[in-house]
This record gives structure tokens, sequence and C-alpha cells, in this order.
């Protein structure tokens, strides 16, 4: 007889989108093993969106750099965990699953950098393309968890992140109740970033038509793709770059009537939340890590060579499978979404 699973280490420490995929195997892993204690490993720029999944007990937050690392072996050893998890696969997060002294772990067996080495059980994945959200759940069942019929992701709704959220758009102008489009026009890679002039006139023509104000969000960082986009927009539209923590991000974002959005972090929270998702895909797979769910629309521009999962693009026509999505076709994915809304809301 398997000892009981009383405390449980999951290893997933970023990025944003990867953390957002892990949460159904969180929520079939405490349906498993109900009487566990979750423990989250995360980096610490991705601490506040783990403060608000459902069934996180403990946080187990890592600095950059190998001290950074190596500094929780101890606390994790104390610990004594029954199970490890592993869902990033690489050799620093199979390496922290070996040190952690547990003696169960698994992971991916196709994972990267050595890492199913340090595995006790190695989960198969199958050669045929599959998204994220549903390749994180072959753990879970390869722990006897049942597959979900709709996969879960539960952020906590905290009463002071409510009115955080509200404080921050009233301050911006925006009524609690007023709808608005929510836009983000940038990405970790340049090769994933539609043209900041098409943005903009995908904006201003929305807001022309729609009358529904255009707010645009991101983190510090990425300021200057939201200025660069605004500086060729005709309309007023709302900036709060760098203004939305992103603990805030599940509570804003399911406010938004919808999203427009490049491969990014945020539309992995949106369609999360259940805001319609109009994204823009080039060098990246949608069927991997498109916007989990249905009803979210995907526009890419046909060329031969993607997904190519390129941070540059030797084409004549550079990133076309990008340029070439038009505003247009933007502008009609984002009304039709409204369409929906408005109809589900009425029915």
């Amino acid at each position: 007889m398997t000892n009981p699973v009383r405390r449980i280490l999951l290893i997933k420490p970023s990025s944003l989108g990867d953390i957002v995929h892990a949460m159904p195997t969180l929520a079939a892993l405490r349906e498993r093993f109900p009487q566990a204690e979750v423990t989250w490993l995360v980096k610490r720029q991705w601490t506040s969106l783990v403060e608000v999944i459902g069934g996180v007990d403990h946080i187990c937050v890592v600095e950059r750099g190998l001290r950074g690392w190596l500094g929780q072996v101890p606390g994790l050893r104390a610990a004594r965990f029954d199970l490890v998890v592993d869902l990033q696969g690489l050799f620093r997060s199979g390496a922290m699953a070996r040190l952690s002294g547990c003696g169960r772990r698994i992971g991916f067996a196709n994972a990267r950098e050595g890492s199913p080495w340090l595995y006790t059980q190695r989960v198969a994945v199958p050669a045929a393309p599959m998204h994220a959200v549903d390749r994180y759940l072959l753990v879970a069942e390869a722990l006897g968890a049942a597959r979900p019929t709709e996969p879960r992701f539960d952020f906590v709704d905290r009463s002071e992140h409510r009115q955080a959220a509200e404080a921050l758009l009233t301050q911006a102008g925006l009524a609690a109740s007023s709808p608005w489009i929510a836009m983000n026009v940038s990405a970790r890679w340049e090769t994933k970033r539609w043209p900041p002039q098409h943005f903009a006139e995908a904006a201003d023509r929305l807001s022309e038509a729609q009358a529904l104000p255009i707010v645009f969000m991101g983190g510090p960082a990425e300021r200057p793709e939201t200025h660069a986009v605004m500086a060729h927009m005709r309309t007023k539209a709302v900036d709060l770059t760098g203004r939305t923590p992103v603990g805030l991000l599940p509570g804003l974002l399911r406010r938004a009537a919808v999203l427009v959005t490049n491969d990014s972090g945020p539309m992995h929270i949106a369609a999360a939340v259940g805001t319609p998702v109009v994204a823009l895909f080039g060098p990246t797979d949608p069927v991997k890590t498109g916007p989990y769910g249905p009803g979210h629309v995907v526009l890419s521009h046909a060329v031969e060579c993607r997904p190519c999962f390129r941070r540059d693009c030797s084409r004549a026509v550079a990133l076309e499978c990008l340029t070439g999505v038009q505003p247009e076709q933007v502008v009609r994915a984002v009304q039709q979404q409204l369409g929906r809304s408005r109809k589900s809301g009425s029915s």
C-alpha cells in the first residue's frame, strides 16, 4: 500500500502563461489528494499571481541566480514532501525536485536538459500537437486524477483585489459597470508583436465604431510598445500599462468586454477568466499555446514557414505571418465577440 500524499511540491516557476496553463493540473491534483497541502515553487516576479490561485497553501519563492534557487533547498527538505510534480521540465527544476529529498518525483519523459533522469516517474507525451493545458493534465492523470470535462482555472476573487481594480478603473475615468476593450500590444519576443500602426488603426476604428474606451494594459517594461501605438492614434485611450500588478490582472481582465492581444501572458489570463480574446499569432502555434477554451478568435497570415518558433525573421517581407493580418480583420473579430457577449448577456 502506497504512503498517503499529504504534502505536494508543484514546480512551475515561470512564465506568466505557463503558470496559468498549470492551474487545471493543480485543481485536478487537489481533487485526487484532497487532504494534501500544496506548495508552489515560483520565481519572485510571478508570486502575486500564484497568491490569487485557488488551492495553493504555501508559496516557495526563488530569487534570480543559482544562489537564489539553492537557498530554498533546506526549507524544501525540511518540508518532507510526499510528492514533487515538475511541470517546468528543465535541469534546474528537475534538480530542485531531486534536492528536495522527496522519494517520489514526476515529470515529462521528453523534458529537456536531462531533467527526466532526476524523476522517479516519467509521463509520456503523445507526438501529436496538444495544448499546454492538456499536456500538463497528463501528469495529473498519471497520478490517478480524473481528466476534467472542463479544466478549472480557480482564481481567488478577494475583496481587496476587487476594490483595487475598481479604484484603478475609476481613477482612469471608467465606470465600474461600463464596458471597455482591453489591448495588450507587447510580447516577450519581438517576432510576436503586431505592428504598432496596425494596433493604432484597429483601436481608432473600434473606438469610433463601438463608442467603447480602449484600455491598454501591460507591465512596466512594456510602456514603450504602448506609447508607440498611442503615438499613431487619432482617438484618446486609457493607458494602464505599468499600473496593473500581475495579481490584479485576473480581476481587471474579468471586467473587460474583450481583449485584443499578441501571444502573451495576459491573453491566457483573459481566457482563464472567461473574457473573449482576439489574438494575433505569428511564429508560435495556437494549437499548443493559444487562448484555451471555446469562443476565442486567433488571427494570423498564412505563410509556409509558420509556425517557426523563431525570435528573428529572415523572410523578404519581415514578419509577414503577423504584418499580413490587417486592422479591419481585427475590428471585425472584435465586433463579432462583442455581438456574442451581448447575445449571451441578454439570454
